[in-house]
């Protein structure tokens, strides 16, 4: 994985508090932050720079989140970046949508700026976990598509969430590999591993 100071995130926000919060804990973490407070910006910033992440909100002026993440993972050049989606629209039917457009994870507002960065860091890790340009693991009768999340067995579509496939992709990456409790909770969850959990 590059180093931290190599990493470029997007954030885009059209609220100067989220933005400043945002970007405080991401820049105390030595990652390197750009902001967008318009969905134009924001397109026109991931397609020029093509950042190693984008946070993104739903609703923004011109363009919204949705449209956005659409428009990126149609991009042969931009449909790799890892797109977490930070929002106050907490709805099933919101989630569903930006996870089915490509968002590979969506945190609702308010949030825990603690659990925000074991994400991105979660995300990170696992966009770094295969070669560029991979869009497919296939293990057995799986076959995983890491652009769009989508997961068949034998060519029928799996309806699993977000987690679920986090989990098969590390498993399935991992062929022949025990997964220790720690990376499991790590690598899939996002928690550090000193957290003292039971599951």
């Amino acid at each position: 994985m590059p180093r931290k100071n190599d990493i470029r995130i997007l954030v885009v926000d059209d609220e100067p508090d989220v933005l400043e919060l945002v970007v405080f804990h991401l820049e105390k973490q030595q990652y390197r932050v750009s902001v967008a407070d318009t969905g134009d910006k924001a397109l026109k910033m991931a397609r020029e720079s093509l950042p190693s992440m984008l946070i993104l909100d739903l609703m923004l002026p011109g363009i919204n989140g949705l449209e956005i993440c659409r428009l990126l993972k149609r991009d042969p050049k931009t449909r790799n970046i890892p797109i977490l989606m930070l929002t106050a629209r907490a709805a099933e039917e919101d989630r569903v949508k930006g996870l089915e457009l490509g968002a590979h994870d969506y945190v609702t507002k308010p949030f825990s700026p603690r659990e925000l960065v074991l994400r991105v860091k979660n995300l990170l890790r696992l966009s770094d976990g295969s070669p560029d340009g991979v869009e497919f693991i296939e293990a057995g009768p799986f076959k995983l598509d890491t652009v769009r999340h989508q997961a068949t067995v034998d060519g029928q579509a799996l309806n699993i969430t977000a987690t679920e496939f986090r989990l098969l992709c590390l498993l399935a990456s991992r062929p022949g590999e025990v997964q220790p409790r720690e990376t499991l909770l790590r690598d899939v969850w996002g928690y550090e591993p000193t957290l003292d959990t039971r599951t």
